[in-house]
């Protein structure tokens, strides 16, 4: 027998999704997730822009919704010290005019660029405190349905054929976001990238042997700030001003 948690959710969710599709934004599932007061709402895909002007509207209405029914959104990475985290999952797909085959070499761009843009995909301090457990990554790594791993490839073909990248969470600006995992994609594919060997390992299991040969994201902050201050594609794509609200205070 189906029960629903015991708490509010679940009809400030249905709230949300009828509010987001009167603004034309196309809800298509919405969930209790794994930690106490946490839920998950997914949307249609969309290009890039238009995905980026959708969740930051996503977030004030969920605020509204929540702030109308008495209580708080937490959007923050890890608003629990001993609770899931709450992750931006971003999907990523790729078409070819030519019709040859690029998604490989487009997820072999972002493993290869992902220490450098870390910053701007997790910008606060309490970002890092996700990495590592509750189904947050800590290695740059790749298989299919592994929610481990940094990038995951779900079962899906046709037009939902995508990459899942994880690491992200809702203290990103999405514009930024999006912008540099697009530049990420396109340098995989422009330069051949070939793609790593996947992981196919529950790496919150595995052995120190195989942990040891992979690579790991930044461990903070200030980690993740050295490494985008020192990259040459991040400079390419990133004005120097808003590098330095990121990084240089």
């Amino acid at each position: 027998m189906d029960i629903a948690p015991d708490d509010r959710g679940e009809n400030i969710r249905r709230e949300i999704c009828l509010t987001l599709e009167r603004m034309g934004i196309r809800p298509e599932s919405s969930h209790h997730e794994e930690g106490p007061g946490q839920n998950e709402i997914d949307f249609r895909y969309s290009d890039a822009l238009t995905a980026a002007d959708n969740a930051m509207t996503f977030q004030t209405v969920v605020k509204t919704a929540a702030r109308r029914n008495g209580l708080f959104a937490d959007f923050s990475a890890k608003p629990l010290e001993d609770q899931p985290g709450n992750g931006f999952h971003i999907n990523m797909s790729v078409k070819s005019a030519d019709g040859a085959e690029k998604f490989d070499r487009m997820i072999a761009g972002v493993l290869d660029k992902i220490c450098e843009m870390t910053a701007f995909l997790n910008p606060t301090e309490n970002s890092y405190k996700r990495f590592g457990q509750r189904k947050a990554p800590k290695y740059v790594s790749w298989s299919c349905e592994n929610r481990s791993q940094l990038v995951r490839v779900p079962a899906a073909v046709g037009e939902y054929r995508r990459a899942e990248l994880r690491s992200p969470d809702p203290t990103a600006n999405p514009y930024l976001t999006f912008a540099l995992m697009i530049h990420a994609g396109l340098y995989g594919i422009e330069n051949d990238l070939e793609l790593p060997a996947a992981v196919d390992l529950n790496l919150f299991r595995a052995d120190e042997k195989v942990l040891d040969g992979l690579r790991q994201l930044p461990v903070d902050l200030a980690s993740a700030c050295k490494a985008a201050a020192s990259s040459r594609f991040v400079r390419e794509h990133i004005p120097a001003a808003i590098l330095d609200i990121y990084c240089g205070r």
